[in-house]
């Protein structure tokens, strides 16, 4: 009796983490947890009916309990009948034959990726088959050796969430059809997790033979930092994550792939930039005593500031020329190329996994089958699907017309208000410059001989402004996620595919704007509109005193490089260390009290559950981290040639980390099918659309490059093909005696400048432009359009070049559909002749009459 007794205590050690119920035969297909609060019978009465539903579907129930607290955990088993039911109801496809069509052979030179490559049990896990939609009452048609293991896990939880999510928690004679699905039971506190289980830890296999140990896999060979030279194993991420969550790694590493050439180009122009750095000319005069040292300058604010000496911005000047060179014009023009490039062989690689993991026309199944439980609830009337031919509920146009209406107005309200802080940002950056121009005049830290050059009016400004700008960013977002979320759910989107589209639409935009509206304004705003001495441009009028902003002593460009860095580069290290601590933080906080008990009674589903929760958003905000990104280094690439080799090195990064904790801080998130990145596909080809216009923007009306060439070929006063005199030729004289009382400041100075083109003082047509600023002003406007036809020219051949889907890959798709339309025939046939026989006509050997024998040719041009 010892004996068993102890067996019995090291079978339920041992089953504590495991997979399986305490039989050690059904697998657990997910975990269900609540706290018993005995004082809320309404709570028990919601769980008692939610659970007598489920079994009534056929789904396998086992409850445990938590040594320490009131936690139970809820085992589901989805048996062979359910699985395979709801396999046919969903048109899950499975193998029915292994693959006859020979691979590429391997191309030259293969051996140099050697390092690079990860085992071959590793990268394809799973035999090559060919693969139909799933139909019960043919289950004999497909490849079924084992019915325990024909669905992996990842199929499994996948259908028992979709049998979750539609389960009423009600009992049926209390009519209430939209008490129903796992969710509603999450927000009302009825149970406080659902989930999957890992079918590991994931620094160590499983101890029972029959678990698959995916998730050490995945972290020994994917998820540690040390593999981020190595490929990633997109098909075992897909086989124990679901295609969404693999479709989303496909993409990120192929767009980190492609980013190393850029990166590559990028770097030679800058390294351009510092080898012709004595080739410049324009900051030699700058910070030549003898010109740049004579030069007065006009103050930038009125009455507060005063004037200052031009070769006070030397340094500003050499670092601008480090972006501002011919360099750049080229990599601006690469750059619309590479977008191009990207995504058109991006949507190759995309249709080739289409092709291998079954998401050949999976869009027609998501919309026609996969309705959300909510969209099924809230929408009462029904109509005929001209498709199914059986009734569906709908949402009526107008209510839909409303809904949209006012989800529109809603995000232009937010965005609106987004505008009316950054415009209150700036209006604070004018009114306190002067301030702090007067407070700083005759500062204490101006005799500092380290830092003290470098604590100016401008620094101040614009740190306390940023500082002010982050927080605003900060509390907007936070705000907005749960607006955009609210509006998303009133619309009630039909699908799970339609909602995260139109969520994703939603938050881009705000997003757009929240974090590219600085870069635009100083890129395209700042230092524009700020008239000339005596006649300064205010920002609400004259009254307001708010006078435009000026560009940096250095240019604009060289200021727009610096936000670019700061903004790109924050973000990124910010976002890595939120997104890898913060998670981690958590779960040690969480499994505290497991940390007491011995490893032997830390059972699976407890573990698991003292992890995060993936949520149904957890990839929506990688992809939209990404694509920010992807704005970053395309929107604005000619202003900072290196932001591709700093996006390359985030995002070497970003795989590892997104990996790490996915694999050990979250839990299994719930399988998802996805045949493609969704909605981001058409953001990113709107954002490099608009990346050439902003590039050629840049390019003519932020950087210096156009006037320059204006002048070497035109305006050069001895015809020579050099810069000798481009500083002076670039300034405009003004009489400080006509320098408005109010405006003028304390210091005086004679004679003053300011950059611009304007007739000097005494001429008939003083102030207003020369003709040289019309020329300057008509070169740019002809660059912009010369840039852009020839990249969109480019960018339309390249496209048209390049099929979406690959030719192999179509070949593949056709024998599949043929061989599927063949093998159903014949499996028909014989199946009638076998029902046949069977019923006594053993005389009639021939093929019925109703299934004709049909050539192959007959059958393929059927298919085809």
């Amino acid at each position: 009796n010892k004996l068993i007794d102890d067996l019995d205590i090291y079978l339920y050690l041992f089953f504590k983490d495991s997979v399986f119920f305490r039989d050690g035969v059904r697998r657990i297909d997910f975990v269900l947890s609540y706290v018993d609060d005995k004082d809320c019978e309404k709570k028990q009465e919601r769980r008692k009916v939610y659970e007598a539903n489920l079994v009534k579907v056929g789904l396998e129930l086992e409850t445990e309990d938590k040594s320490d607290e009131n936690t139970y955990f809820v085992k589901i088993h989805a048996p062979w009948e359910v699985l395979a039911t709801y396999a046919d109801v969903l048109k899950i496809k499975v193998p029915f034959k292994v693959n006859d069509i020979p691979e590429n052979k391997e191309m030259p030179m293969n051996w140099l990726s050697t390092p690079f490559r990860l085992p071959e049990h590793i990268m394809k896990p799973e035999p090559d088959y060919f693969t139909a939609p799933f139909n019960k009452s043919k289950s004999d048609f497909f490849l079924i050796n084992d019915k325990e293991t024909f669905f992996p896990p990842s199929t499994r939880n996948r259908i028992v969430y979709y049998i979750l999510s539609r389960c009423s928690y009600i009992k049926e004679e209390c009519g209430d059809k939209d008490k129903k699905g796992i969710k509603r039971l999450l927000n009302n506190g009825t149970y406080t997790s659902a989930f999957p289980l890992h079918d590991c830890r994931y620094w160590t296999r499983s101890k029972d033979a029959n678990c698959e140990s995916e998730r050490y896999n995945l972290y020994k060979h994917w998820a540690r930092f040390l593999c981020f030279f190595k490929e990633q194993p997109l098909n075992l991420i897909r086989k124990y994550y679901g295609e969404k969550i693999g479709i989303y790694f496909a993409w990120l590493g192929f767009y980190t792939e492609m980013l190393l050439f850029a990166a590559i180009v990028g770097t030679i122009c800058f390294i351009y930039g510092l080898l012709t750095y004595d080739d410049n000319e324009w900051s030699k005069e700058i910070c030549n005593e003898q010109i740049g040292g004579k030069i007065v300058m006009c103050p930038l604010c009125d009455k507060k500031c005063g004037y200052w000496k031009l070769n006070s911005t030397c340094n500003s000047s050499w670092q601008s020329h480090l972006f501002d060179n011919v360099g750049t014009v080229f990599f601006a023009i690469f750059m619309g190329i590479w977008v191009t490039l990207f995504l058109e062989f991006w949507k190759r690689r995309q249709a080739r996994l289409e092709y291998e993991w079954d998401l050949v026309d999976f869009e027609e199944e998501q919309q026609q089958l996969q309705l959300r439980p909510e969209y099924e609830t809230k929408c009462t009337n029904r109509k005929m699907n001209r498709i199914t031919q059986e009734m569906e509920p709908y949402l009526p146009i107008t209510s839909k017309c409303a809904r949209i209406c006012l989800s529109g107005a809603t995000v232009l309200f937010w965005i609106s208000l987004i505008i009316a802080c950054i415009i209150g940002v700036i209006a604070y950056r004018l009114a306190v410059y002067a301030a702090f121009a007067s407070i700083m005049k005759d500062s204490l830290t101006n005799n500092l001989e380290v830092v003290g050059p470098y604590i100016t009016p401008q620094l101040a400004t614009s740190v306390t402004a940023s500082c002010i700008n982050f927080v605003i960013i900060m509390i907007l977002n936070l705000m907005y996620e749960r607006v955009a979320i609210w509006i998303t759910d009133m619309e009630i989107p039909k699908t799970h595919l339609e909602y995260e589209n139109k969520l994703t639409v939603k938050m881009f935009l705000f997003q757009f704007v929240n974090y590219y509206s600085s870069c635009f304004y100083v890129a395209f705003f700042k230092g524009k509109f700020v008239g000339y001495p005596g006649n300064y441009a205010y920002m609400f009028g004259k009254w307001s005193k708010l006078r435009n902003e000026e560009c940096d002593p250095g240019g604009c460009l060289i200021e727009l490089t610096t936000q670019l860095v700061i903004v790109m580069t924050g973000k990124q290290v910010w976002g890595n260390i939120q997104e890898a601590l913060v998670p981690w933080l958590m779960n040690w906080w969480g499994s505290r009290r497991a940390r007491s008990h011995p490893e032997t009674l830390y059972s699976r589903w407890e573990q698991d559950h003292d992890l995060q929760s993936f949520g149904q958003l957890g990839l929506f905000y990688e992809y939209l981290e990404m694509v920010i990104q992807f704005g970053f280094i395309t929107l604005f690439v000619a202003s900072f040639p290196l932001a591709p080799l700093l996006a390359l090195i985030n995002n070497i990064i970003e795989v590892r980390v997104d990996a790490w904790k996915l694999t050990t801080q979250f839990r299994r998130a719930v399988a998802a099918k996805a045949h493609s990145i969704g909605a981001w596909e058409e953001i990113l080809s709107g954002v490099a659309i608009l990346s050439v216009v902003t590039n050629a923007f840049i390019v003519a009306f932020t950087s210096d490059m156009i006037p320059r060439l204006v002048y070497m070929y035109a305006y050069h006063p001895k015809g020579e093909m050099n810069m000798k005199g481009y500083i002076k030729d670039s300034l405009s004289l003004f009489n400080i005696s006509e320098f408005q009382p109010a405006n003028r400041p304390d210091d005086e100075e004679n004679p003053s400048c300011y950059r611009d083109y304007r007739y000097p003082p005494g001429h008939v047509k003083q102030y207003t432009h020369t003709m040289q600023f019309w020329h300057i002003l008509a070169a740019k406007l002809a660059f912009i359009i010369i840039m852009e036809h020839v990249v969109f020219s480019v960018k339309f051949f390249v496209a048209w070049m390049i099929p979406d889907v690959p030719s192999d890959v179509k070949a593949r798709i056709k024998r599949e559909r043929y061989l599927v339309q063949e093998y159903l025939h014949n499996y028909e046939v014989e199946k009638l002749k076998i029902q046949l026989s069977q019923n006594g006509s053993d005389e009639c050997t021939c093929t019925p009459a109703i299934y004709p024998s049909l050539t192959k040719h007959e059958v393929l041009s059927e298919c085809l």
